[in-house]
Order: C-alpha cells, then sequence, then structure tokens
C-alpha cells in the first residue's frame, strides 16, 4: 500500500528535534511568569482582543512570541514525527498509524468532555491550550510504544 501523505523517513529526526525543544520551551513558560523580552516584536492580530466577533484595529502591536514559538515548534514537530515514514514502512506499521490515531482522537476527545463538565473558569482554558497538542502527543506515544511491542514479539519469534 502506497502512503501518499506521509514525510519522508529523514524528517523524523528533525521531527523530535522540533518537538522536544517545543515542549522543553513550554514546559519553562508554563512553570516561569517570566517574559523573555528579546522575544518581543510587533505582530499583526487579526482578531479583536475582546471578543472574536469584535474588529481588531488593524494595526501592528507588540507581543512577546515565546508562546507563539513554542506552540509552532511542538505542532510541527509533532507532526513530524507522527506522520514520517517508519524505515521499514508497510501495510502492518499502517494500520497501527491509523488504528493510533484513531485511539488518541478518542482518548483526547474523552478528555475534553470530562473537562466541560468538570473543569471551569481559567482552569478550563488551560485545558483548552493543552488540548491542542494533546492528540499529537497521545499519538506519538500509541503509535511508538505498540510499535516497540510488535518489534519484540517479531523479534522473539
Amino acid at each position: 500500500m502506497k502512503s501518499r501523505f506521509l514525510f519522508p523517513h529523514k524528517y523524523k529526526l528533525l521531527g523530535w528535534f522540533l518537538f522536544i525543544g517545543g515542549f522543553a520551551l513550554g514546559i519553562v513558560l508554563l512553570f516561569n511568569d517570566y517574559e523573555y523580552p528579546q522575544w518581543e516584536m510587533n505582530v499583526f492580530p487579526l482578531l479583536g482582543e475582546k471578543d472574536v466577533f469584535s474588529l481588531s484595529p488593524l494595526k501592528w502591536k507588540k507581543n512577546n512570541v515565546s508562546d507563539e514559538i513554542a506552540s509552532i515548534l511542538l505542532i510541527v514537530g509533532g507532526i513530524l514525527v507522527s506522520f514520517s515514514k517508519t524505515k521499514d514502512e508497510d501495510e502492518y506499521i499502517s494500520k497501527i498509524r491509523m488504528e493510533s490515531l484513531i485511539w488518541a482522537t478518542y482518548i483526547n476527545y474523552i478528555i475534553l468532555i470530562f473537562a466541560v463538565f468538570f473543569v471551569f473558569d481559567l482552569t478550563f482554558l488551560n485545558i483548552m491550550i493543552f488540548n491542542m497538542f494533546t492528540i499529537l502527543f497521545f499519538f506519538i506515544i500509541r503509535f511508538h510504544y505498540v510499535l516497540y511491542k510488535s518489534k519484540n514479539v517479531f523479534e522473539d519469534e
């Protein structure tokens, strides 16, 4: 089976580098209130700050982009790690990949539904921020765990 939408295997290492860098930066930003002054730059907001429907002033404004950089590193790295071919990509690995993606989607939305019912206020906003990354995180963990388990079974036979 030809996997048309997967990246070549050579991007997987770059993906791990970006993903781990973004994860480390995100952890530092999460537990440290320090704002990196050298990371402040002009940005062009498309939406207003009050609500989604308020018009933005359509002018540049200063913003610290450290959290945007961490987010982009996590998302791009996670996509490259998740959707780069393995060295020996075949139909069995494609099946593991598809099942892991379905599993990650279910787990991600079960947790989100739980949060909708039992988490409120600013804590819910934090859950929504984490939710941008958790589907990739759950997929990476499950996919590589199942790959590891299946390789051990094949080596034992």
